[in-house]
């Protein structure tokens, strides 16, 4: 049995904070925040798992300058994610699936956004997680039938993207729709992004962007993973008054937005730490997608194969992969990931991985305490077999949370406070 050098998981966790501290809202926004109207306020609005600390971070910029008194407004976090604030309220819902808080947040979004002056400006602090944390159903549908949808495309296997564009269509706010609300109000949003290729319309579903997706591609999206939706859906789906406005719209005129955190700056945060250590990097890219246990099973052959050829290499990846849950075991698409990575290498000597996403919780059950992820370590599958656990059974099971916590294998870092999703590095030192 080959056991990991004391140092190899220690390196892998450092590289998974390198890369949720390029992303943090304190690092990563006060350089973006713009100045105040002169003859108006900034009304600050915010959603997802980073709006806490990205309220925290805005105020305490305006608080230094002088500013205190000429800002206002509250930001939806999930819950277990909130932080103090003294001016910016944070209130928690409900992620992945929504919850009445989720509801109220998006109303009172709307209503302050319609409610600002000409010469105010809307400051939109938006990160991953949106989706759930606002959510205000178009007319027709019920927020407990829009949850039981978002619960079904979970455990279909679809994909965010896909998921995004089915809500988009059944939203009052996403798609565009909030900076719609705004009318003539000037309006930025600053993003950090969780999303393939860095799509605006894509992080948080767009709530002030213009929409490139349709009616149409939300309904090709249900019949693609089998899902056949209830008539009242089904019928929101095919009302015209629902489809989104496009990138050009009129309605979206005064409205700006910029990223101020990408998940390929993360991963170079990581891999700059890597080449430090003595690897030379490949960075597989930043918007990977698939189902877990697929990606692990070719990421091992790689790994294997640059042992072979006695590569000393770190590959870095991230993007979000999928589960398609058909088991009634416990965990996340970067967990499963791992543990498809474990049975992959085998006990293979000298390779160690990490999974982990970077929000800090990885699938379980919706607590701020779920796991972020595990490590890889040549051991694992013997370890395992020690305590009387079977890495299939477990994957069969859709168990990654169980099996990892039997070894001692689990990363839970809790919530983070920032979100640009999955990070996976695999290190061969041959």
């Amino acid at each position: 049995m080959t056991t990991a050098p004391p140092d190899a998981r220690a390196l892998l966790v450092k590289l998974f904070e390198a890369a949720v501290s390029a992303a943090h809202p304190s690092t990563c926004l006060p350089p973006c925040l713009p100045d105040i109207p002169v003859h108006g306020r900034l009304l600050v609005l915010g959603a997802g798992k980073a709006s806490a600390a990205m309220a925290q971070a805005t105020e305490r910029h305006y608080i230094a300058t002088g500013q205190a008194d000429r800002i206002s407004g509250f930001v939806t976090t999930r819950h277990g994610f909130s932080l103090p604030t003294e001016i910016i309220e944070v209130i928690e819902a409900g992620h992945p699936v929504p919850d009445e808080n989720s509801v109220t947040g998006a109303r009172r979004a709307i209503e302050a956004a319609g409610a600002a002056g000409p010469g105010d400006l809307v400051l939109c602090l938006l990160s991953g997680g949106a989706s759930a944390l606002w959510a205000a159903p178009v007319d027709g549908v019920t927020f407990d039938m829009k949850q039981q949808l978002t619960r079904q495309l979970l455990k279909s296997g679809a994909r965010i993207s896909e998921m995004n564009c089915v809500r988009k269509h059944l939203s009052r706010i996403k798609g565009g729709r909030l900076s719609a609300a705004a009318a003539g109000t000037e309006m930025l949003t600053l993003a950090i992004s969780d999303v393939p290729h860095d799509t605006p319309d894509a992080i948080g579903s767009g709530p002030t962007v213009g929409d490139t997706t349709t009616l149409a591609d939300a309904r090709a999206i249900l019949q693609r993973y089998a899902i056949t939706p209830i008539e009242q859906i089904a019928r929101a789906l095919n009302d015209k008054a629902n489809e989104t406005p496009d990138p050009g719209s009129a309605e979206l005129a005064n409205s700006r937005f910029e990223l101020v955190a990408r998940p390929m700056a993360s991963l170079e945060a990581a891999a700059k730490l890597a080449r430090e250590a003595g690897y030379r990097v490949d960075i597989l890219g930043d918007s990977l997608e698939g189902e877990a246990r697929d990606v692990a099973k070719f990421h091992a052959s790689m790994a294997l194969n640059a042992k072979v050829r006695g590569e000393r290499v770190a590959l870095m990846s991230g993007g979000e992969l999928t589960v398609t849950v058909s088991g009634e075991g416990r965990g996340g698409p970067n967990q499963e990931y791992a543990l498809g990575m474990a049975i992959a290498l085998g006990g293979a000597d000298k390779v160690y991985a990490i999974a982990c996403d970077t929000d800090g919780t990885d699938g379980g059950v919706g607590n701020a305490d779920d796991p972020a992820g595990a490590v890889v370590l040549p051991d694992t599958l013997s370890r395992a077999r020690s305590a009387g656990a079977d890495a299939a059974t477990y994957l069969r099971n859709n168990d990654s949370t169980g099996f990892f916590a039997k070894i001692g294998d689990l990363i839970m870092p809790g919530p983070t406070q920032t979100n640009v999703n999955d990070l996976r590095v695999i290190l061969v030192d041959p």
